[in-house]
């Protein structure tokens, strides 16, 4: 069913985890309900012991809390964490769980990457804002750049609606079946609307395995083709299909001012080399490119002319546009979006290199095989591995890691991508 605009809505843009952490915090300090947090990352580090010492607060007020973590995301959690919040009434669930043989996690293709947490069906934050420390600019060089929006109006109630049926989808699969009947009641029993709280339209936009496998691409492509103006694209790992880049270089040739900002430093030396066909491309059509180089860059944000723009969790790379679970906000509003093109154009006069065609060189020889080698084996290996199972995914209780001692305030931070 193709998704409509929801008039009505309020979006505040919250940048890193100095504004994002306060706000998520305070409102379930003050929830009176219910908690629903998805996350892929929860380290055991400040942030996490912040967000556990809230959800306990809350659930021992009365309030419902449900908080679902990515067992690949999220696989040093001790005995001590969970016990805690499972002792305070809190329901701790793990997507994906299961045995791992011979130390391996084969669920690594099918990770549920969604950022979303909704307060008493009032406030939903949605983003690319994991819970750890090295959101937080005092972690560190390593501290990454991101964005969130708090949510205020008619869209709270559909992602209320879409965290109770995956919570209901995913515990078919527990043996309480009463958890499940018990969340889908409620879950029916809510009323359809919220009273407006602002002009923005907006739409809730998620990527799945079954219903809803390129739902985000599409829109972002949508906007590329009806963009007059200008296209600012902002993520953190880059490698769309060739529909999504002849649409930019379509765009860019029609005389569209088109700009990327990537990483200027990947976490994997592959992903540069595999860069450098893309990067030739891109620019001899008009697309001018912006390496992030201040933090490692973590955001999933766009702006296509004055009054659409996107915020999330989805990367533009194969893992997020064919495997993981994803979750976008996106927005018609002239306001918010003049509000992120501001932000995003600070960071490209401010922490940004611009790449040009004089700089790279000329791409020839063995740097050019390998580039063409990486390049393709990045862009098609999720049509070679389409064999593996597209499952309904399972909600477990969480359970702890063996042997893993409780993290310091600043560790836990690890390569994956969140």
């Amino acid at each position: 069913m193709e998704k409509r605009w929801i008039p009505g809505n309020d979006f505040t843009l919250l940048e890193n985890g100095e504004e994002f952490f306060p706000r998520v915090f305070a409102r379930i300090a003050n929830a009176r309900r219910e908690v629903v947090v998805e996350t892929f990352i929860l380290f055991e580090d400040k942030v996490g012991l912040q967000l556990q010492e809230a959800l306990i607060a809350a659930a021992r007020r009365g309030a419902q809390v449900d908080i679902t973590i990515d067992d690949w995301g999220s696989p040093d959690l001790s005995e001590h964490y969970l016990g805690a919040l499972r002792e305070a009434g809190v329901r701790v669930h793990s997507f994906n769980p299961g045995p791992r043989p011979f130390g391996l996690r084969p669920h690594l293709l099918r990770r549920m990457h969604r950022k979303i947490a909704v307060i008493d069906r009032e406030v939903a934050f949605v983003g690319g804002i994991n819970y750890s420390a090295d959101h937080l600019a005092d972690y560190g060089p390593e501290a990454k750049q991101d964005y969130a929006v708090e949510i205020h109006g008619p869209l709270v109630a559909e992602i209320h609606r879409f965290c109770h049926a995956a919570l209901a989808e995913g515990q078919r699969y527990q043996r309480e079946k009463r958890q499940w009947w018990r969340s889908r009641k409620q879950f029916r029993a809510a009323p359809d609307q919220l009273p407006a709280a602002g002009s923005a339209e907006a739409m809730f936009v998620v990527r799945d395995n079954r219903r809803h496998m390129n739902d985000i691409e599409r829109h972002y492509r949508i906007a590329i083709r009806s963009a007059k103006k200008r296209i600012v694209i902002a993520n953190a790992y880059f490698f769309p299909g060739y529909r999504f880049i002849r649409e930019l270089k379509r765009a860019a040739k029609r005389g569209v001012d088109v700009r990327l900002i990537l990483q200027g430093q990947p976490d994997m030396p592959f992903v540069k080399t595999a860069a450098g066909m893309l990067y030739h491309y891109l620019l001899r059509a008009g697309v001018r490119i912006y390496e992030y180089c201040e933090r490692p860059l973590h955001g999933k944000v766009a702006v296509m002319d004055d009054e659409w723009c996107t915020v999330g969790s989805s990367n533009l790379d194969p893992m997020s546009l064919s495997f993981n679970l994803e979750a976008n906000v996106i927005i018609r509003d002239r306001a918010f979006t003049q509000t992120l093109a501001s932000n995003l154009e600070k960071l490209m006069c401010n922490a940004c290199n611009q790449v040009t065609e004089q700089a790279l060189g000329e791409l020839k020889g063995w740097p050019l095989l390998q580039s063409f080698l990486a390049y393709h084996f990045t862009r098609y290996y999720p049509s070679w591995a389409q064999w593996l199972p597209r499952h309904v995914p399972r909600l477990l209780p969480a359970a702890p890691s063996v042997g893993k001692p409780v993290l310091p305030a600043f560790a836990g931070a690890t390569k994956e991508k969140g």
